[in-house]
């Protein structure tokens, strides 16, 4: 059975959403942090901390991370600075 979604491997980064690691503070410059990106396609790439297997046995019911999946964790004030490039639409 196919997927409705599948993500496109040979699509490329188009433009950070909110503010760069540095700029929030979540960074020491080395290449371990978290980010948004839009790609090419309009998907959304995000960069954070694996906690699949910690967070994994206390999802709610209904959510699942499949086995292709990971689950990742940003810091929120990284969301809320993205807040003003995310499309309404």
């Amino acid at each position: 059975m196919s997927r409705p979604w599948e993500a496109d491997p040979t699509t490329t980064f188009k433009h950070r959403l909110g503010k760069s690691p540095q700029e929030l503070g979540h960074t020491t410059d080395n290449p371990d942090c978290p980010d948004i990106w839009e790609l090419e396609n309009g998907d959304i790439a995000v960069i954070g901390r694996d906690l699949t297997q910690p967070l994994g046995s206390k999802l709610p019911a209904g959510v699942s991370v499949g086995a292709d999946e990971r689950l990742v964790v940003i810091p929120r004030s990284m969301l809320i600075a993205a807040k003003p490039d995310i499309p309404n639409v």
